[in-house]
């Protein structure tokens, strides 16, 4: 590091009010000034003294790199106030700033500086997806190429236009959900595709990535669902039912395009085939399927928070009578993931909501195979349009 002083991007020095210098600006020069390179290029720079300053003859310079003195074999005299520098194969500059080159005279003083950029043109930004919540907004993020890494600040900009007319528009709020990411707040258009694509800039090119084409209503992600309540099913020891109803953000039109009968925005399910006396945690999330007559799968909300409710102790004796114990040398947790594995399988064959997924607490999970339409009517199921998943439980 250098002490006592700071480097800036234009090769001027700033000094910090630690350490005063009487060295003006005309002291030195360093050539070229602040040089863009690729990595493994190599580099003759030159440090020139001008005037007469004490202790500040060639022979009697030095260079140091980010602080670190470079070997004397890497620098030659050229003549009395010109000390010259051969750099080969570099290496990417340790800071996106650059790096500070910089020559001293005998005592150590700082005589001139200048930064350098190493690095790599960058690649081409891939895997751009959009959401758009509540429709009111679109938010897109996007990977900034296959190694990533330029070494050099690389500046990204996200473009969008409507695709058969308008001006191109560049977004202005990044990083909001992450390092390659920018958010659209407003003033977006409906039934209308956009084109959507993402350019990179640093100091050796440029890169543009594919062209992402979406309808807003193609991408529509909600609140998850509220009130998301969880009860028994009567003295059943093996059922609960789940209600909860739609998000209010999109409750006038959400699921509109409903293949099955409306049941209203009061949605609900029952579980089938719980293990009795145990405690379930329940969460819920929707899929805005079908805005508007969209074809395509809206994206699915955030997990609602949990909700536990438990199922009635079975009243039937376990084998030999009474409650069951653990067999002999086994530990109590023994049975638990064949008891797991059992419980799954009797998912599959008895839930009665169809696109469900359960999440345990140990990972495990089991999607829910869609139920015939009757069943679903006779249950009061939801239309396929209107999809809610939910997941539990734990013991």
């Amino acid at each position: 590091m250098l002490h006592g002083w700071g480097w800036a991007g234009s090769g001027r020095l700033h000094l910090r009010p630690d350490r005063p210098s009487s060295l003006t600006p005309d002291t030195a020069v360093i050539s070229p000034q602040d040089p863009t390179l690729l990595i493994g290029s190599s580099l003759q720079a030159t440090c020139s003294v001008h005037g007469d300053p004490p202790g500040a003859t060639a022979e009697g310079l030095y260079w140091t790199l980010n602080g670190r003195r470079l070997a004397p074999e890497l620098s030659r005299v050229l003549n009395a106030s010109t000390l010259a520098l051969a750099l080969a194969n570099l290496n990417g500059s340790r800071q996106q700033s650059g790096d500070n080159l910089v020559c001293h005279a005998r005592d150590g003083s700082i005589l001139a500086g200048s930064c350098l950029y190493v690095g790599l043109p960058p690649e081409k930004p891939f895997n751009i997806s959009c959401w758009s919540k509540n429709m009111k907004d679109l938010t897109c993020r996007w990977t900034p190429g296959a190694h990533g890494e330029t070494f050099l600040h690389t500046n990204y900009s996200l473009k969008y236009k409507l695709r058969w007319y308008g001006q191109d528009n560049t977004c202005e709020e990044y990083h909001t959900v992450g390092p390659h990411s920018c958010h659209i707040p407003k003033d977006l258009a409906l039934f209308t595709p956009y084109e959507i694509w993402v350019e990179a800039t640093n100091r050796l090119g440029s890169a543009r990535s594919d062209v992402l084409t979406l309808d807003i209503l193609d991408v529509v992600t909600t609140d998850p669902p509220p009130d998301v309540h969880v009860s028994r099913v009567g003295g059943l020891e093996d059922q609960l039912s789940v209600r909860w109803v739609s998000p209010p953000a999109l409750k006038d039109f959400l699921f509109q395009a409903s293949v099955v009968d409306d049941v209203s925005n009061q949605t609900s399910c029952r579980l089938a085939g719980l293990k009795p006396g145990t405690v379930y945690f329940v969460q819920v999330r929707c899929n805005p399927f079908g805005i508007y007559g969209s074809k395509k799968a809206g994206i699915w909300s955030e997990w609602s928070h949990p909700t536990a409710a438990s199922t009635p102790r079975s009243e039937r004796p376990g084998p030999g009578g009474g409650a069951c114990e653990p067999r002999g040398g086994e530990p109590s947790s023994g049975p638990v993931r064949r008891e797991l594995k059992q419980f799954l399988g009797w998912l599959k064959k008895h839930a009665y909501c169809s696109n469900l997924s359960f999440r345990l607490y140990d990972q495990w999970r089991a999607w829910m195979q869609k139920t015939h339409k009757t069943r679903n009517q006779d249950e009061g199921i939801l239309p396929s349009g209107r999809r809610g998943t939910t997941r539990g439980p734990a013991r």
